[in-house]
């Protein structure tokens, strides 16, 4: 039995805090994030991206593609000839994870995802800024926002 674990892992520990303590050992190593690079590697690859790049580009290729965020699930609340600002309701992997391992969504996000979608995003275009509103981040707040600013 692992330290520090008594409670939690033993031969009677059900199959649902196997999982929670599984989710926690692959997050602790940063296995989330390394899929989350892997997968922007892939899509890249295997994707071209338009020249010149317009924010409903990104939303196209970035939140529908790549993310795989329904549309009726993916609010565009601003779109000016540079940046984007939406807000997100889909069913999200991180907010799940966030909650099997017991965490904040806010630190399980910044640590899971946040690179991620810069890495991504980097690869449609140099100099493309990305934001999330932490303070308003499922589930303290109804929906994800986040801002993506095109360079220029």
């Amino acid at each position: 039995m692992a330290r520090g674990m008594s409670g939690t892992v033993g031969r009677d520990a059900g199959a649902g805090s196997a999982r929670a303590v599984l989710a926690l050992a692959l997050y602790k190593f940063g296995y989330h994030e390394l899929r989350a690079y892997a997968h922007a590697l892939r899509w890249r690859i295997s994707h071209e991206v338009p020249d010149p790049l317009t924010p409903m580009d990104v939303y196209r290729l970035f939140y529908l593609d790549f993310l795989g965020v329904p549309e009726a699930q993916c609010e565009i609340v601003e779109v000016t000839g540079s940046s984007l600002l939406t807000r997100c309701t889909n069913p999200c992997p991180i907010l799940d994870l966030a909650g099997t391992l017991g965490r904040d969504t806010r630190e399980v996000c910044r640590k899971v995802s946040e690179r991620g979608c810069r890495f991504f995003l980097w690869g449609l275009g140099s100099g493309i800024r990305f934001e999330r509103d932490y303070g308003a981040l499922r589930p303290h707040g109804p929906y994800c926002e986040e801002r993506v600013t095109l360079p220029g």
